[in-house]
């Protein structure tokens, strides 16, 4: 008697047990990340985004499993995998650029999407309105107008007899359509002629570096983009290649050899994406969450590339910079 009642209780035990971790994986919510580029193409991104959900109480591993997906850098492999994660179940999908934001919203217009991307997206359709956007889509942007203009005049500080300026552009990326018109046009208001060139392969890249060269440009900039931020370490050898000034969109750049970046804190960004997928964890709507833009920017300024360019920086120059790797 004394035996059975011995193994009842192992039984009770173990079925308790089985019970408290089924429970425990039914309450670790699943969250997608898609993005078009190999997760390290982003540094800090993951820190970023945790960093954000820990703030509202979710920690991985612990109540929440975090799914991770990347084009690796092919945008037509994005619909299979936003489909993918949609057959998984997530609760929310995180996307770290515009192509994946796009291609998740035609996958589901019921699971939560929250975008962390360089562009407007009212501008570009991903989202209707910045206030209490429709549907299932909203997140966090780094706010674009006005940013050309800031490159050209950081340019012209450091190269003030450029007149011609290589703007790259990846021709897949939606921002593309919006933002080429804009350069054009504060390049314009300087007297400065732009030539607009495009890449979205790597072998694209050379190609358009040697007609930069044809063209004589004097400087570059480039629309901010998940391939080129993929393939920084060869963009920014092939600029030093050239001897040509450049301003890059995000520091990244600038850390990977590259002579200056002016953009959003892209570890900010992420952070307060990360706080709007914890927020919708608990249960509020996207729609009652309302765009956000990057509040955060920062100048960054590589003095090691600046004198082999043979670049002579400005007091007032550095001073403004919130960052100089030397």
């Amino acid at each position: 008697m004394a035996r059975r009642r011995r193994d009842f209780v192992t039984f009770l035990s173990g079925a308790t047990a089985w019970a408290a971790v089924a429970h425990a994986q039914e309450l670790r919510r699943l969250v997608g990340i898609l993005s078009s580029v190999t997760p390290n193409s982003y540094p800090g991104a993951d820190t970023g985004l945790t960093r954000g959900l820990e703030n509202i109480g979710f920690v991985e591993g612990k109540n929440i499993s975090i799914i991770r997906r990347s084009a690796e850098g092919q945008y037509n492999r994005l619909p299979s995998l936003a489909s993918e994660l949609v057959r998984r179940g997530v609760a929310v999908i995180v996307c770290y650029d515009a192509p994946a934001a796009f291609a998740a919203k035609a996958a589901t217009s019921t699971i939560p999407i929250v975008f962390e991307i360089g562009t407007d997206p009212v501008k570009i359709g991903l989202v209707d309105r910045f206030n209490r956007p429709a549907g299932n889509v909203t997140g966090v942007y780094e706010l674009l107008t006005g940013l050309a203009s800031k490159h050209l005049e950081l340019l012209r500080d450091l190269v003030p007899a450029a007149r011609t300026i290589a703007l790259f552009v990846n021709p897949s990326n939606p921002n593309a359509h919006v933002y080429v018109p804009e350069t054009q046009a504060a390049a314009s208001a300087l007297g400065v002629h732009v030539e607009v060139l495009t890449a979205s392969a790597e072998g694209d890249l050379e190609s358009a570096f040697r007609i930069m060269v044809q063209q004589r440009a004097d400087a570059l900039i480039m629309i901010v983009d998940p391939f080129f931020i993929a393939w920084r370490a060869q963009f920014t050898a092939l600029a030093a290649k050239c001897a040509t000034p450049a301003i890059y969109p995000a520091r990244w750049f600038a850390d990977a050899g590259g002579l200056m970046s002016y953009g959003a804190s892209t570890f900010q960004l992420i952070q307060q994406g990360g706080t709007y997928v914890g927020r919708i964890l608990q249960g509020t709507k996207p729609t009652d969450l309302p765009i956000q833009e990057s509040t955060k920017f920062e100048l960054v300024i590589n003095l090691k590339t600046a004198k082999a360019l043979g670049l002579t920086l400005s007091a007032t120059l550095l001073a403004r910079a919130d960052e100089v790797i030397e």
